[in-house]
């Protein structure tokens, strides 16, 4: 198996911190994703190495081994208990001659482990993508369908999933090495909302526009929620900022089939413009009743 330089895959030196390592796997898997170069065989082969050497250098323990064994960094404890076992069977010393540290092994190295050895299985890679849904998607269960890796993966979204929401699909990572299991694939949910609509958690926040007739005197409104539009009463006397809840009318709660949070709306009240005579008169009449 040919080398393959993971820092260079990131385009990052050794020196690299883990804020390093992060930014570089973001802007080079945006650039060879798969969603970006559908039919772009280099560019799917480009996005595995990506995610593989992500894999490595953002994890402290395989970054060391990578660093110290190179190409072999998986099978550098089986290389260190090979070492220790020869020194013991070689009272005068020797060792590994011609083991450099960096990826070149002796062939004492290469006999235990290379080509003549049992292939060990190793899983595959894990896959990671992204879904965007908008805010009325996320309201239903449905069936959807997105393409990773150049296949496509049909999946069931369940009602209530959440903004940054990660689900894991077993199997349907890259597949496994000498018969190895494959990778999972990891698929991220980003939700867009509506001007109108802010979730928190199940619950949904609105505005409610009242005149100033019904904020003075009671009466109904009309509100308009994810699902259609309702008649709320109003009580009389309804101050601008005051807020109301509706039961229920939020967001449906993730795998827990008819439960809902709820739907608080913040009334604005619009004061009249633009007045005829008779009524700055009528107002004014009853300025000076209040007064």
């Amino acid at each position: 198996m040919d080398f393959v330089d993971y820092y260079k895959i990131l385009g990052i030196n050794k020196t690299a911190t883990d804020e390093e390592i992060k930014k570089a796997y973001r802007k080079m898997a945006r650039k060879f994703h798969p969603d970006v170069n559908p039919d772009d065989k280099e560019a799917h082969k480009k996005f595995q190495q990506v995610n593989e050497a992500n894999e490595v250098l953002s994890d402290p323990e395989k970054r060391k081994k990578y660093d110290k064994y190179g190409k072999d960094w998986q099978h550098g404890e089986q290389f260190e208990q090979a070492r220790r076992s020869q020194q013991q069977s070689q009272p005068f010393g020797g060792g590994f001659e011609g083991f450099d540290g960096g990826g070149g092994f002796s062939d004492f190295f290469e006999s235990m482990f290379g080509g003549g050895r049992r292939q060990a299985k190793h899983r595959g890679q894990d896959y990671n993508a992204e879904l965007k849904l908008s805010l009325t998607d996320a309201l239903h269960t449905h069936q959807q369908t997105l393409t990773v890796n150049g296949k496509n993966v049909r999946i069931t979204i369940p009602a209530g999933i959440a903004n940054g929401q990660v689900i894991k699909l077993k199997g349907y990572g890259a597949p496994g090495v000498n018969g190895g299991p494959a990778g999972d694939l990891f698929i991220t949910f980003s939700i867009s909302e509506p001007s109108n609509f802010r979730r928190t958690g199940n619950d949904l926040h609105t505005i409610g526009k009242l005149d100033l007739f019904t904020a003075v005197l009671g009466g109904e409104t009309i509100i308009e929620t994810l699902t259609g539009k309702i008649k709320v009463k109003v009580a009389a006397g309804t101050q601008p900022g005051s807020k109301t809840r509706l039961k229920g009318k939020g967001f449906p709660v993730y795998k827990k089939e008819g439960e809902f949070g709820d739907l608080f709306v913040t009334y604005e009240v619009a004061l009249p413009i633009h007045l005829s005579e008779e009524q700055k008169e009528l107002f004014q009449k009853l300025k000076a009743i209040t007064n």
